[in-house]
């Protein structure tokens, strides 16, 4: 009997503690999923008004590249004051700031008139919107435990495919908008899909919570029990990683987690913005409805993947191998997408796809599971430098294609890179050192 009555308030917490994983589940990752789908629309929309951009501002192919770059130089820079503000001041406001303004900034692109003012927005973008991923993913390390880490970071990383699934056919649809109201249809893409992000601002402001002790959502056992568990796994953290900033940014580990980050935002976006245009070059057809319904299937695949891969190595514990396995798989179909035919080529660049988005919150449970407190805080900021490959991708392209007179150049390039960022993960170690 002893036994027993020591074993039953184990259990207790046991299963109050999975029923508050549940429940914040189910409260906060359609939500934020939702979020970054606009955030991903509004970063990524370019790629389809790429060709509009050509023709009605006479923005060129340099240009574009440039413009389209810039946007991660801001963002770069910007997101690790952003996390420590959020860290200090609590998602619940500044969240809901960020969306506003890059919603604002996003409507605005539709007043584009040539290089200068595409640059100047690019930027602007950035700057307003360094602060959301970073400060979703620290979020989120406030309110689940390691144990389902992959799981929540792969729900929120759902977005992406969904984005780019929807918003292929979306922008499409509103680029076919010409001439209503006085607007082309690339300016009534930029006022919609800006104007999400504005009402989905207003909207976070009271949806959201800071922390789990702020959640009235929560019963009192199940908020006590994640509360435990989260301060258990803060507690572990400290003894074992760094948790201030200048320890953090001393740490080797950390460096190497940034030119992970990189090299893999370099294929990410390698692919986001050329995607479209690939596949009109695929089809032999314009960019429009057809060419964003047929641009979506690489992201339906990529969702099929993310809701699946993150758990299975949550279940498993081998996030790190995994991903490493994923960009292999990925920078081969990389390889083989520029000689391929259109069939095959739409199937090498769904592979392609599918491995670049689920590789990363497969990465994320590697860093965010070695920091603590502000050196978490700041640390995923620093890592989020790593966008800075969205910079390097369109313009290394442009180099190569150039270099050796081929559309194909550029491809077989950023291929390469994804094939080294596989080898670079194999060899990372992820344990934490232990102090003496």
């Amino acid at each position: 009997m002893p036994e027993i009555s020591t074993l039953q308030p184990v259990q207790a917490a046991a299963s109050a503690l999975d029923g508050a994983v549940q429940r914040t589940m189910r409260r906060l990752a359609p939500y934020l999923m939702l979020l970054y789908v606009v955030s991903f629309l509004d970063r990524a929309n370019v790629g389809f008004a790429k060709q509009a951009l050509q023709s009605s501002v006479g923005i060129s192919e340099s240009a574009y590249a440039l413009g389209a770059g810039l946007f991660f130089i801001s963002y770069s820079l910007c997101g690790f004051p952003s996390n420590l503000i959020l860290h200090r001041i609590g998602a619940k406001v500044w969240i809901s700031f960020l969306l506003v303004s890059w919603g604002v900034v996003s409507m605005a692109t539709m007043f584009v008139t040539g290089p200068t003012s595409f640059y100047l927005l690019r930027l602007l973008l950035g700057v307003t919107e360094a602060g959301f991923f970073p400060g979703t993913i620290l979020y989120l390390t406030y309110w689940f435990p390691n144990r389902v880490r992959g799981q929540i970071v792969g729900l929120f990383y759902l977005g992406v495919p969904i984005s780019l699934a929807l918003g292929g056919p979306l922008s499409g649809w509103l680029l076919e908008f010409h001439h209503r109201a006085g607007l082309q249809g690339w300016q009534w893409m930029f006022l919609v899909e800006g104007f999400l992000a504005f009402a989905l601002g207003c909207s976070a402001f009271w949806y959201l919570q800071n922390k789990p002790g702020d959640a009235h959502w929560l019963p009192a056992a199940e908020k006590q029990a994640l509360l435990a568990a989260l301060e258990g796994e803060e507690a572990e953290r400290r003894s074992a990683g760094p948790a201030q900033l200048w320890p953090m940014l001393r740490d080797v580990r950390v460096l190497r987690f940034v030119l992970i980050y990189g090299l893999i935002q370099m294929s990410v976006y390698g692919a986001i913005f050329y995607l479209p245009a690939e596949v009109s070059a695929l089809m032999q057809r314009p960019e429009g409805l057809l060419v964003g319904c047929v641009s979506a299937i690489p992201w339906v695949c990529a969702f099929a993947v993310t809701w699946w891969l993150p758990t299975y190595g949550d279940r498993h514990g081998n996030h790190r191998m995994l991903a490493a396995l994923t960009l292999l798989v990925a920078g081969a179909a990389s390889f083989a997408f520029p000689t391929a035919g259109p069939i095959e080529g739409l199937i090498a660049l769904s592979i392609a796809v599918s491995g670049f988005i689920v590789v990363q919150p497969l990465f994320w449970t590697l860093p965010t599971g070695y920091l603590a407190d502000r050196a978490k805080a700041g640390g995923i900021a620093l890592i989020g430098m790593g966008n800075l490959g969205g910079f390097v991708a369109p313009n290394l392209k442009v180099w190569a294609d150039e270099l050796f007179h081929s559309p194909s150049a550029g491809l077989y390039v950023l291929a390469g890179v994804t094939l080294l960022n596989a080898g670079l993960i194999a060899l990372t170690r992820t344990e934490r050192p232990r102090r003496a």
